[in-house]
């Protein structure tokens, strides 16, 4: 089960948006099957106000190695290929084996470009209320490119997360449907070798004090904790 993905023919826009609040806890065992789309804990966008579940999370220290070459092989060609705890600077490209789903393989480079920080009125549409009251997004904006053989057409790059200053999980904010300051759809239609795409990840910093410092992909071939960290 991915955090948020769905296998789809073309971009999806709901008619209204869904969310849902979550901790990593309950996104540890859900690491790119086929139940992609599937909300945590069962909800489900409403045509009415979205639904959140805020949970508790594990503390996870982001490896202190030092940065890999950018790049990497693998099919894609080329270099030595990005290892789980490995940690990466803003901006430069960490490449691996990509599957998505039980038929869809190939190879990425992935590269988180920014952590920006964002407003707490941003929520505000998303009409939470007290369950972000206080917290501030953080947006991990990244980019994913093909650099294998095989065409990555409607898979989804998500397992992005958020880490805090001191190394302990942020938590995660899923939003199902549209949401302008934090677009992430799948691929698209004939993502072949070369192509590239953008895509954002919500991490909520607890409060105005508090900063997410780091990133980490935690999709397979990696596990949370034990995956690709930028900061």
């Amino acid at each position: 089960m991915s955090s948020s993905v769905m296998r789809r023919s073309g971009r999806v826009k709901l008619a209204s948006v869904g969310l849902v609040v979550v901790g990593s806890l309950a996104l540890s065992a859900c690491n790119g099957d086929d139940d992609a789309g599937k909300p945590v804990g069962g909800a489900t966008p409403t045509s009415s106000a979205p639904s959140a579940q805020p949970s508790s999370q594990p503390s996870s220290q982001p490896s202190d190695k030092p940065s890999a070459p950018a790049g990497g092989g693998g099919t894609g060609g080329g270099g030595a290929q990005a290892k789980g705890g490995q940690t990466f600077k803003i901006g430069e490209a960490a490449q691996f084996p990509f599957t998505y789903g039980t038929t869809t393989k190939g190879e990425i480079s992935l590269t988180v470009d920014a952590i920006e920080k964002g407003s707490a009125a941003d929520l505000a549409p998303l009409k939470l209320g007290d369950k972000v009251s206080g917290k501030v997004p953080y947006y991990i904006r990244y980019t994913v490119k093909n650099v294998g053989t095989t065409d990555l057409a409607y898979a989804s790059v998500s397992h992005m997360k958020g880490h805090l200053g001191d190394g302990s999980e942020a938590q995660d904010l899923m939003v199902i449907g549209s949401f302008d300051k934090c677009p992430s759809d799948s691929l698209p239609k004939g993502f072949t070798n070369g192509k590239t795409q953008k895509g954002c990840a919500i991490a909520l910093a607890p409060s105005a004090a508090t900063k997410v410092a780091s990133a980490e992909y935690w999709g397979d071939p990696f596990t949370m904790g034990q995956g690709l960290f930028w900061k």
